[in-house]
């Protein structure tokens, strides 16, 4: 009998990975399994039967959190109803951890075991949740190496499966011709032509507090290499819109494309990311790149007291021999005695277009320093970007399966 799977999926992000896993599950199980529960319309189209869009409330201010709660609640009892008339096999959940914990509580309310498939990243601001993680998350599925430790040592069933997000990369194919019209300006021998690609984020409010930042970057730069090109990559056109006119206000020349972030990645000398899962994709194309993450001064007090990873950047923690930070440390990239990091991040509450420029001119002159990252990258990147982390997750639930399928001839309600 097929073993039916409840998905909890709440961000575009993990519609994707979660499509992805469905496909893995098919392909390791057959016909084996039935997929039904929350996601979006990705993993619709591999064969989720949704009960709800859970997409279309990502990334929700707090206020519109509040306003929806109704909503929230529907969903739950919806959820709650189905695990007690017709109990799945096992709930999977991916991120979205504010809805994702109820969702986990009442699938053990009902002795249905959980499997959370990239997990809240409790080790960077959040530690004291992981007693949820043991308490209603049976089996854990990380993404980055160190946190199968991290999990382990606080008493939780964690199992390192990779990052989905090289899955995407590996299957990934370029829009070729876009990529060698942007790399026709950067094949000359002269330096000042290469072509910097800015990545300012795709969340609105991250946009409005970075972008501005780095244009005055750009024209900094712009100023010591007169003919340095820019592009930047804009998550929708309501952003592009902005950014050109953002760029004209400056009185720069910018290409400002949508929905080419992968070609402008490839084609870029250099590159300069507002923070988030963008740099991995930087790390797997080793493109030397600054990370610049302009806060307000209450933000950047309150992070102060929160943060607990000591980066905010993932390529930096998967280089670090540590992860946490200690009581007030915070990383300056220029001074003298920093650690030289993967890529340099910039988590400021004040105005560092200067200091970025200065090291964005640096890397564009000295071909040294720039190769010297690229290799550095490189490494890296052999190290951990590696695809197969759908297949691996999706053979380990089967596993999970099978093994509790032969022991009691269904499927156990206390994993281990």
């Amino acid at each position: 009998m097929a073993k039916t799977i409840f998905f909890s999926v709440g961000e575009p992000s993990g519609d994707l990975h979660g499509a992805n896993l469905i496909q893995a599950l098919k392909q390791s199980g057959g016909d084996d399994f039935k997929f039904t529960g929350y996601g979006g319309p990705k993993m619709k189209e591999a064969g989720c039967r949704l009960h709800f869009d859970l997409t279309q409330f990502a990334v929700m201010w707090i206020f519109s959190v509040i306003t929806n709660i109704h909503k929230f609640v529907k969903l739950l009892i919806k959820a709650d109803n189905f695990f007690q008339t017709e109990p799945p096999d096992a709930v999977v959940l991916i991120d979205y951890p504010g809805f994702n914990w109820w969702i986990a509580r009442r699938a053990k309310a009902h002795n249905i075991p959980v499997i959370y498939y990239g997990t809240p990243q409790l080790w960077a601001w959040a530690p004291w949740r992981v007693t949820k993680m043991r308490r209603f998350v049976d089996h854990i599925l990380c993404k980055l190496p160190f946190e199968e430790k991290w999990f382990r040592e606080r008493g939780c069933n964690a199992t390192f499966v990779g990052h989905p997000y090289f899955d995407e990369l590996a299957e990934r194919r370029l829009d070729e011709k876009l990529v060698d019209s942007l790399k026709a300006g950067s094949e000359s021998d002269d330096d000042a032509d290469k072509l910097v690609t800015i990545l300012p984020g795709s969340r609105n409010q991250e946009v409005a507090s970075n972008l501005p930042s780095m244009i005055r970057v750009a024209a900094a730069v712009r100023n010591k290499q007169p003919s340095t090109r820019f592009a930047i990559a804009s998550f929708n056109m309501k952003q592009a819109i902005k950014a050109r006119e953002l760029s004209q206000e400056s009185g720069l020349e910018i290409d400002v494309r949508v929905n080419s972030t992968p070609e402008l990645i490839e084609a870029a000398d250099i590159c300069l990311a507002c923070s988030g899962s963008v740099s991995l994709e930087l790390l797997y194309h080793a493109k030397p790149t600054i990370i610049y993450y302009q806060i307000s001064r209450w933000a950047f007090w309150l992070q102060d007291k929160v943060r607990i990873a000591r980066y905010i950047t993932l390529t930096n923690l998967l280089n670090a021999d540590r992860i946490s930070r200690k009581a007030g440390e915070n990383y300056d990239p220029d001074s003298t005695h920093a650690e030289q990091l993967p890529m340099p991040e910039y988590l400021v509450c004040e105005d560092k277009s200067a200091a970025i420029a200065a090291r964005v001119v640096d890397w564009l002159t000295i071909d040294e320093l720039r190769n010297r990252k690229i290799e550095e990258l490189g490494k890296l990147r052999d190290r951990f970007a590696h695809p197969g982390a759908s297949l691996r997750a999706a053979e380990y639930i089967t596993d999970v399966l099978g093994i509790a399928r032969e022991a009691s001839g269904e499927f156990s309600r206390k994993s281990a």
